[in-house]
């Protein structure tokens, strides 16, 4: 298992990341804020509503078949005639929003291919949770990348030579989104002649009792990935509607462009939380708030937390101090207004980081009522946050509602798992972690800024060695753990 995780680890940290950072960027380069902005309006509205093509259905899928590997025959068969079928909810409630928002003629056909290619997404996930659930990380490693690296072959022909591939034509956000179509079908078609050779799937087959059963333990997952995708992706929908002057595109556009390194960021964490969900499934059969936790999870569930806090804190204090010199280096244009968004949004990285670890563990426990409430809080809180700040400060404001909601989420969930599982840390561990954090800041402060690349280099040599001294990172544990 654990050279599995190391292949999926890698192949993301090298090919995502340069996905956003070199392509993504490329394209709004390209094409210009503003216009971008349209483009990640509408996209934001296709994404909220992805769960409808899935209805949590992925996320119990793999915790099912990490507990019983035995019935991903049956499940495979059921689930994709079920995905079928919410294809059709999901084009119907994304295009009865866009009329509701007054989208004309241009805004109809972007939303169209972004409907098809969130079904595509959804189904490649849906795929892949077979192959998480059985631990089989090395199958997918390699379809976690496949669409990405197509994408990048594609959308960088179409970017460094036009004249080759669009015959000279202006790049526009149409053919970012032909390029994603493409790589998706190709992944998916990959990804489902493995499973249907694996399983020996013959045929499609429609269960009503079946769909029914799948549906009722699926919802609650699919509430809580609503409401998150929610309070992650309303900020640029408020923002085309509620900014002043006519900069709703602009200020979208601005935010865009400061999220995607936060996204960057995000995905590294995500993979590192990738396999606990079926190991958490594993642990947390039987325990409860009357029954005594297993070592074994307090003991991954610290490692883990140290491991995500160590870098999201570095990360955070870094980037943040050298967040006008990054935007200058990324963007060809307006680096003051993406960097004022930047320095604040790239905190959020620090309660995302405490998530991925806390509600994972929740999710896995089916503690899906209590996280049911807190998104919904969380919602509700960003929503408020965002009607007060975007007239008055644009983007800014929205980069503040982040924090805002990020926040009270990581804490109640960090304070409802420590209840439930009884995983309260030690005053030395808790002073360990402030210690750190503090010498981080020190640290970001004292180095010398006029090279970003030097300075970001110099405070993760500096957060690394801390962390070993300090005991907060353990190579022979983290290894031993996963070994488990």
């Amino acid at each position: 298992m654990l050279s599995g995780l190391f292949w999926v680890l890698l192949a993301n940290l090298i090919v995502k990341p340069f996905w956003l950072l070199v392509i993504e960027m490329g394209v709004q380069n390209s094409v210009g804020a503003e216009m971008y902005g349209f483009y990640f309006d509408i996209f934001s509205i296709s994404y909220i509503f992805n769960i409808l093509l899935d209805l949590g259905i992925t996320n119990f899928n793999t915790r099912n078949i990490a507990q019983h590997p035995k019935l991903i025959s049956k499940h495979l068969s059921g689930i994709l005639s079920i995905k079928i079928m919410l294809l059709a909810l999901y084009a119907v409630i994304t295009f009865s929003t866009g009329a509701l928002l007054g989208y004309d003629s241009s805004q109809f056909r972007l939303l169209g291919w972004l409907t098809l290619n969130q079904f595509l997404n959804s189904l490649i996930l849906y795929l892949r949770s077979n192959f998480e659930g059985l631990l089989l990380f090395k199958w997918d490693s390699l379809l976690s990348v496949m669409d990405r690296l197509l994408m990048i072959a594609i959308c960088g022909l179409m970017l460094w030579a036009p004249q080759l591939t669009l015959g000279g034509r202006q790049f526009t956000v149409f053919h970012f989104v032909y390029a994603q179509t493409a790589a998706y079908v190709v992944t998916a078609a990959v990804a489902l002649a493995v499973l249907v050779r694996k399983t020996g799937l013959r045929r499609l087959r429609w269960d009503k009792p079946f769909t029914l059963a799948i549906l009722k333990k699926s919802l609650p997952f699919a509430l809580l990935v609503l409401l998150m995708a929610s309070y992650n992706r309303i900020d640029p929908v408020m923002l085309r509607r509620l900014s002043p002057d006519g900069l709703g595109n602009f200020n979208a556009g601005i935010y865009a462009g400061a999220f995607r390194l936060l996204d960057a960021l995000t995905m590294i964490v995500y993979l590192v939380s990738v396999p606990l969900l079926p190991i958490y499934s594993k642990l947390t059969k039987g325990v409860g708030s009357q029954s005594k936790t297993p070592d074994e999870l307090r003991s991954i569930t610290t490692m883990m937390f140290s491991l995500v806090m160590v870098f999201a804190v570095t990360a955070a204090c870094a980037l943040s101090s050298v967040g006008r010199e990054l935007m200058a280096f990324f963007y060809d244009d307006n680096a003051v207004e993406y960097s004022a968004v930047f320095r604040i949004l790239v905190f959020c990285i620090v309660p995302i980081s405490a998530s991925y670890v806390f509600g994972t563990l929740l999710t896995a426990a089916g503690r899906l009522k209590q996280l049911n409430i807190l998104a919904a809080i969380s919602l509700a809180i960003n929503l408020v946050i965002n009607a007060l700040c975007i007239p008055r400060w644009g983007a800014v404001g929205s980069a503040w509602a982040a924090i805002g909601a990020q926040s009270f989420m990581a804490l109640a969930e960090i304070a409802t798992a420590i209840k439930i599982f009884r995983l309260k840390p030690s005053p030395a561990y808790i002073l360990k972690l402030a210690f750190f954090t503090l010498l981080i800041i020190g640290c970001t402060l004292c180095v010398p800024q006029q090279t970003w690349w030097i300075a970001l280099t110099i405070t993760a040599l500096a957060s690394i060695g801390l962390a070993l001294l300090l005991g907060l990172v353990d190579k022979k544990e983290i290894v031993k753990t996963f070994r488990k």
